[in-house]
């Protein structure tokens, strides 16, 4: 990459991935995360973003939220959106304007177990339900459908006899931690070649 890329974080939930990714670039020379953004209700994180010198902006107003991301994405002159654990619909209009450089984490390997619901434990739920012997995590781009953007990678799990909703979560959980901020750098390093 010629020159240090831009991300901002979307998240609805604990924000566990978010401090994972925080840390994973905080001295990169590749990658800046400017702040993180959030619609759920976040206890510590805005105290460690603040120690990681990244920004925290909240909302949980849905008339206002999209037209703020927006206006943040322009002032921190963004260059890609990580959707870690992010529950809402990105509007169509937000998707263009990003052109090919959101990246959302699904806790399944998609296209199983996507769409609209298909978020946390409702995922583990259907895949337990469903009797399948893997699980794992789809890194993708996103489209104007709910988790049916191009896929760019993917890391499996075994499920194992007696394997609980929680058990699992627990695995799935352990596959973002380990590659989700390093598949972002190879994601955003191979499109920056293509373009």
């Amino acid at each position: 990459m010629n020159s240090k890329k831009n991300i901002a974080i979307f998240i609805s939930g604990k924000g566990s991935n978010a401090k994972n990714i925080i840390d994973y670039f905080h001295d990169s020379t590749k990658i800046s995360v400017k702040f993180v953004f959030t619609t759920g209700e976040n206890y510590d994180l805005p105290d460690y973003c603040l120690q990681k010198g990244v920004q925290f902006f909240s909302s949980n107003e849905k008339e206002t939220y999209t037209q703020q991301q927006i206006t943040l994405c322009s002032t921190y002159n963004i260059d890609w959106v990580i959707l870690a654990g992010y529950l809402k619909k990105i509007p169509v209009e937000f998707i263009r304007r990003l052109n090919q450089k959101i990246i959302n984490l699904h806790p399944s390997l998609l296209p199983k177990f996507g769409g609209k619901g298909m978020y946390g434990q409702n995922v583990h739920a259907a895949v337990l339900a469903e009797k399948e012997t893997k699980s794992g995590i789809t890194i993708h781009l996103v489209n104007e459908l709910f988790d049916e953007g191009r896929i760019m990678n993917q890391y499996e799990c075994a499920i194992d006899m007696g394997e609980t909703i929680a058990s699992l979560e627990g695995k799935i959980n352990a596959l973002e931690q380990r590659y989700f901020p390093n598949a972002i750098l190879t994601i955003i390093e191979q499109m920056t070649i293509i373009e």
